[in-house]
């Protein structure tokens, strides 16, 4: 019981980051109907500037700059090259991301090359015990980050004009847009908001017990893909859910490895993918996606 207890707070806790990264697929969705493929560049980006600057600015200022500058970069990306396409067919626009993702990614990587960075975060490789559950400090603070981040975005969804911006051009672009709302800069903060969340996440894949950022780290947002697709990727309780659902499916089929073995090995990295075909079968819209009306 100690182990399934162990693996249920630790699935709960990468499912929490998972969430964070689906997300970021969900805003820029929302705003341009547009899947964002280059969210793993982001991601990358911010964890990159963190690593770099933390010696000399100190851990909590070089985060601030991660978080900043994965946000500079998502809007130079919706301003410099998604803006340039607007009233292109969806399916277009999310080539050109695949593009932008293959062009930020191999620049970064070069950089990176077969370095693994610290992010000098201040929680190391320190453990809590509960009642002989152990958990890394990363782990709570990484599930505390992700809760206060999520829940602070809920709210602005809800009860600022921003949110309202962004509910009424996910609704119908078009009626917004006579009403005043000014499609182009609801895009641009979507894809900065997006950048930023990527950043923070970038954080938490890094840290303890992971050895540190490195050019396979990009791939980690991969996993929060299946998390945006089941719960709907107009949905931000379905990326809530969606995170947490695969986060918690991840940890118990790597933690039970050894009873599944007759499934294969690396099943841990290949349920979540798993998870989300059955529920597309239920559900093609996901958990909480809407859906697409039909004529009968």
């Amino acid at each position: 019981m100690t182990t399934f207890i162990e693996l249920l707070l630790g699935g709960l806790s990468i499912g929490s980051v998972y969430a964070l990264i689906a997300l970021g697929f969900v805003v820029i969705f929302k705003a341009t109907e547009v899947v964002n493929f280059a969210h793993a560049s982001l991601l990358l980006a911010g964890g990159y500037v963190t690593a770099v600057l933390h010696d000399d600015l100190g851990f909590w200022p070089a985060l601030a700059a991660g978080i900043a500058g994965a946000a500079v970069v998502g809007s130079a990306v919706e301003f410099l090259v998604m803006r340039r396409y607007r009233g292109s067919d969806h399916s277009v626009l999310a080539i050109v991301t695949i593009g932008v993702d293959i062009l930020l990614t191999t620049e970064l990587t070069r950089r990176l090359g077969t370095d693994v960075l610290a992010l000098g975060d201040p929680w190391g490789d320190r453990v809590l015990t509960f009642g002989g559950v152990t958990l890394a400090q990363t782990r709570v603070a990484a599930f505390v980050a992700a809760a206060l981040l999520i829940t602070a975005f809920l709210l602005a969804f809800r009860h600022t004009s921003w949110g309202v911006a962004m509910r009424a051009a996910a609704e119908n672009p078009t009626t917004a847009a006579l009403m005043g709302v000014r499609l182009g800069r609801v895009s641009l903060s979507a894809w900065a908001v997006a950048g930023a969340l990527a950043a923070v996440a970038a954080l938490f894949l890094t840290v303890f017990p992971t050895p540190g950022l490195e050019r396979a780290t990009s791939l980690a947002a991969l996993k929060a893909f299946p998390a945006a697709i089941l719960g709907g990727l107009d949905s931000t309780t379905g990326a809530l859910a969606g995170g947490l659902i695969v986060g918690v499916t991840e940890s118990l089929a790597t933690g039970y490895q050894s009873d599944l073995a007759f499934l294969g090995r690396g099943i841990g990295d290949l349920a979540p993918y798993l998870v989300m075909v059955a529920v597309l079968l239920v559900r093609p819209a996901g958990l909480f996606g809407t859906k697409e009306p039909a004529r009968v």
